[in-house]
């Protein structure tokens, strides 16, 4: 069974319903969701905050590109429009594999230009790391060791501040 972690992010529009739909339509596959955090952006300021969660996801037929794919299919139902010239710019949604494990439980690593696997900056992201850490205490992430590990170095832990948990928002799978 390949298992994968997702993280979602919005911050266009009604950015929780945005999310509810994104988790909605993983639910055939999603074990755990992480709760909602408030965010602000990263990597492009100006633009609104974002919300964020983390969704634990299983499919025995996956692949790696399968999760992207259905990933990609996600943004676009939402109205994901890519920019060039702003790749931390605003988004309506944003679903990031990243990380992937094969039914043995071995991490899956990818090089490949569309697919770089775990997510080339997911050890720098608070955003992705806290949410994570609700689904999965005593995760790791591959290839850069253990969630909790990550969240108190620099410049995760700085950024750890910056996070506002969303009690108010609840996503939630039905399974």
């Amino acid at each position: 069974m390949s298992q994968a972690v997702l993280a979602l992010g919005s911050n266009l529009g009604d950015r929780h319903a945005r999310l509810r739909a994104a988790v909605r339509e993983l639910d055939d596959v999603a074990l755990v969701v992480s709760g909602v955090y408030e965010t602000p952006p990263w990597g492009d300021p100006g633009q609104p905050d974002y919300l964020n969660a983390v969704l634990l996801a299983a499919d025995p037929q996956a692949t790696a590109h399968d999760w992207l794919d259905r990933c990609r299919a996600l943004e676009q139902a939402a109205g994901r429009v890519r920019d060039p010239d702003r790749p931390y710019g605003p988004r309506s949604l944003d679903v990031d594999v990243v990380a992937v494990w094969a039914d043995d439980g071995t991490p899956v690593y990818s090089d490949e230009p569309d697919l770089i696997l775990p997510h080339p900056r997911a050890h720098l992201r608070a955003f992705v790391l806290r949410p994570w850490i609700d689904i999965q205490p005593y995760g790791r992430l591959p290839g850069h060791g253990w969630l909790t590990d990550l969240l108190s170095r620099e410049p995760v832990a700085a950024d750890l501040c910056d996070l506002r948990p969303r009690p108010d928002l609840p996503l939630e799978s039905a399974q």
